[in-house]
C-alpha cells in the first residue's frame, strides 16, 4: 500500500478514537474490501467494535475511502478508484518509485557465488549467482552501499586432487580448457574414491607442497588456475554479476594458520586425536569444529576464520553476507561461532539455498552427472531460437539472437528466482520456457503487448483524467502498483528474491486479466484511451523495473 494511502486511513483511525499501533491486513477475497483493520485491541468484543467503528467511519468525508464496512473482527476500507488512480499513478511515475531509504549510511558486503577453481560452473552456482544479483540489487535500491564481492576456493582439497591427477597420468589439456579441469576432477574424485588408501599419503604431502609454495607445485597451480578464473571471468560478465574485488583463499590460508595458534593460546582451541586443532562446540549442539589437520593442512574453517577479519577490516562494513547450499547451514553455524568466542562482534549472516537436482535425483560433481551451466544455456538458447525463427520469419539474425540472448536469461535466472531459497529445485525445462503460467516468457510477453499497444496509441504525453479509471481489473491493477515499495522492503527483510518474482507474476496476470475484458485502443472516448495507456505505462514500468532487480531483462517484441 502507498505510504500516502497508508498516513490517511491512519488518521481516519485516529480520528475515530483508534489510538496505539495500527496495522493493515489484506482481505481474503476482493468483495470483502481493499483494506482490512483489525479491532483486537480496542478494549472490548472485536466483532461489536469493528461494528461500532464501521458506524463512525461511514459519515466520514474523503475522496479515497468509498465505503467502510464490517466484516466479523474487521473493519474492511472500501477504495475509491479514481481517487486511488490519481494518488498511485503519480506515485509510479516519480523517479525511483518503490525505493526507500532504509540503509541510508550502511554498507553491506554479500560474498557469492564463491565457486571452486578447477572445477566447471554448474547450475548450482547459478543458482548462487540468482540469489545473490537480486540481493544486491535490492540492498541498494534500500539505500544501501553496497560491497558485491566473491570468494573463490583455489587452494583446497579439489585443487590437489586435480592437480595430482594431471602430475600422476601426465594429462594434457584439450579444448575448453575449464571445461576440460571440470572433467578431471571427476576423473580423479573417482580414481581416489577407488584407491583411498593408496594415495591418500600423496594427496596429504602434495596439500602441503601446495601450502608451502612449492615451486614446481605452484608452476602448475598457477597455470591452471589461470584457465579457471579466465572462463570464470566470462561467466560473470554474461550473468550481470559485479564484484568489487575477488579474494581467493591462497591469500588468507597462511593467516588462518595464524589465527588457529591464537585460539590455541586463548584455549579456545585444542590439540584433537592424533594432533589436529579442534574446538569443541558440543554444549551449543554445534558439535566439534576442525580447525587444522593431523598433518598440519589447513581446511575451510581456517581460511574462513582469516577471510571474515579481511572483509571487515579492509570494507569496514556493517554486515557480511554468504550465500551457499543448505547444506552448509551446520558449518557456517560452526564458524559464527568460534568468531563469536574470538570476540568477534561483527554482523555475518548466511544464507542457505536448496540444491539443484536434475530429473535422476542429487547432481554431483565428483560423479560427473552434473548439469553444467553452460550446457543447459545452449540447451534453451537454441528451443527458444527455433520457436522465435519460427514466430518472426522477417527478423533478421541479429535480431533473433539479441531477443533470445535475453529470453535465455530471463527463462534461467527467472525459473531459480521464482522458488524460496532454502527450497530444493527440479529443473523442469518446458515449464521454464513456457509461454503460459509462472514463467519468464509469460510476464515478457505482458510487457512485450504493452509495447505494442503503446506503439500503436497516441504517444503525445498530456494531462490524463485519472477519474476515468472506475473497472474492478483496474483497481486491482493500481492496487499492486501501489504494493511495489513494501514487495521490495519485504524481499529485503526475509533475503527472499522469490517475493518479487512472485509479484511480477501476479502483476502480469492482473494486466492480462485486465486487457481481455476491456479494450485500450478501440474506444470512442479518447480521454478513457489517454487514462489505460498511463495505467498500461505504469505496469510496464514496475514490472521493467522489477525485473531489474531480479537482473533480467525486458523485450519489446516477442
Amino acid at each position: 500500500m502507498l505510504q500516502i494511502i497508508d498516513s490517511q486511513l491512519k488518521d481516519l483511525l485516529k480520528k475515530a478514537g483508534v489510538t496505539g499501533e495500527i496495522e493493515f491486513s489484506k482481505p481474503p477475497k476482493a468483495d470483502m474490501g481493499d483494506v482490512a483493520f483489525g479491532c483486537f485491541g480496542l478494549g472490548g468484543n472485536p466483532k461489536e467494535e469493528a461494528e461500532k467503528l464501521a458506524e463512525r467511519l461511514s459519515g466520514v468525508d474523503t475522496r479515497l475511502i468509498a465505503s467502510v464496512q464490517a466484516f466479523g473482527p474487521y473493519v474492511n476500507f472500501f477504495f475509491n478508484t479514481s481517487e486511488l488512480a490519481n494518488l498511485t499513478l503519480d506515485e509510479v511515475n516519480k523517479k525511483d518509485y518503490g525505493s526507500n531509504n532504509i540503509g541510508k549510511g550502511k554498507k553491506v558486503l554479500i560474498e557469492y557465488p564463491s565457486q571452486n577453481t578447477h572445477k566447471e560452473f554448474h547450475i548450482g552456482h547459478f543458482r548462487n549467482v540468482c540469489i545473490g544479483n537480486p540481493l544486491v540489487q535490492l540492498y541498494r535500491k534500500s539505500g544501501y552501499k553496497m560491497i558485491p564481492m566473491n570468494y573463490v576456493n583455489d587452494f583446497g582439497r579439489n585443487v590437489v586432487k586435480v592437480l595430482w591427477y594431471i602430475q600422476k597420468f601426465d594429462k594434457q589439456p584439450k579444448g575448453d580448457k575449464q571445461k576440460w579441469l571440470g572433467e578431471i576432477y571427476a576423473e580423479a574424485s573417482k580414481y581416489i574414491e577407488e584407491n583411498k588408501e593408496k594415495v591418500t599419503s600423496e594427496l596429504d604431502e602434495l596439500q602441503t607442497k601446495l601450502e608451502a609454495r612449492d615451486p614446481e607445485t605452484m608452476k602448475l597451480f598457477e597455470e591452471t588456475k589461470s584457465w579457471s578464473v579466465d572462463g570464470f571471468k566470462k561467466l560473470m560478465d554474461e550473468l550481470d554479476v559485479e564484484h568489487d574485488s575477488i579474494i581467493y583463499e591462497s591469500e588468507v590460508k597462511d593467516r588462518g594458520q595464524e589465527i588457529v595458534d591464537e585460539l590455541l593460546k586463548k584455549g579456545i582451541a585444542e590439540v584433537g586425536e592424533r594432533g589436529a586443532i579442534i574446538i569443541d562446540l558440543e554444549k551449543y549442539n554445534l558439535g566439534i569444529a576442525v580447525l587444522r589437520k593431523s598433518t598440519g593442512g589447513g581446511l575451510y574453517h581456517t581460511s574462513d576464520l582469516a577471510l571474515a577479519e579481511k572483509k571487515f577490516k579492509k570494507y569496514k562494513v556493517d554486515e557480511s553476507i554468504n550465500i551457499t547450499g543448505t547444506e552448509q547451514n551446520h558449518y557456517f553455524a560452526q564458524l559464527f561461532k568460534i568468531l563469536e568466542l574470538n570476540g568477534f562482534k561483527h554482523k555475518m549472516t548466511h544464507i542457505g539455498y536448496g540444491l539443484v537436482n536434475l530429473p535422476s535425483g542429487k547432481m554431483s560433481s565428483r560423479a560427473g552427472n552434473v548439469i553444467l551451466y553452460e550446457d543447459l544455456r545452449d540447451e534453451v538458447f537454441a528451443s527458444l531460437k527455433k520457436e522465435t525463427v519460427d514466430r518472426h520469419l522477417d527478423w533478421n539474425e541479429d535480431k533473433v539472437e539479441k531477443n533470445v540472448h535475453t529470453l535465455t536469461q530471463a527463462v534461467l535466472k527467472f525459473t531459480m528466482q521464482k522458488h524460496e531459497s532454502n527450497k530444493i529445485i527440479t529443473f523442469d525445462m518446458e515449464e521454464a520456457m513456457s509461454f503460459d503460467g509462472y514463467s519468464a516468457p509469460y510476464i515478457l510477453y505482458a510487457v512485450a503487448r504493452i509495447n505494442s499497444i503503446k506503439k500503436k496509441g497516441d504517444s503525445k504525453k498530456g494531462k490524463e483524467d485519472f477519474s476515468l479509471l472506475k473497472e474492478i481489473e483496474e483497481k486491482k491493477l493500481l492496487i499492486l502498483l501501489g504494493e511495489y515499495g513494501e514487495v521490495v522492503e519485504k524481499a529485503l527483510e526475509n533475503y527472499n528474491p522469490s517475493t518479487i518474482a512472485r509479484y511480477c507474476f501476479e502483476l502480469a496476470q492482473a494486466f492480462n486479466d485486465f486487457y481481455n475484458k476491456h479494450s485500450v485502443l478501440k474506444l470512442d472516448d479518447k480521454s478513457v484511451v489517454s487514462a489505460r495507456l498511463a495505467l498500461c505505462g505504469a505496469v510496464q514500468q514496475t514490472l521493467t523495473d522489477a525485473f531489474s532487480l531480479l537482473t533480467i531483462e525486458t523485450v519489446e517484441e516477442m
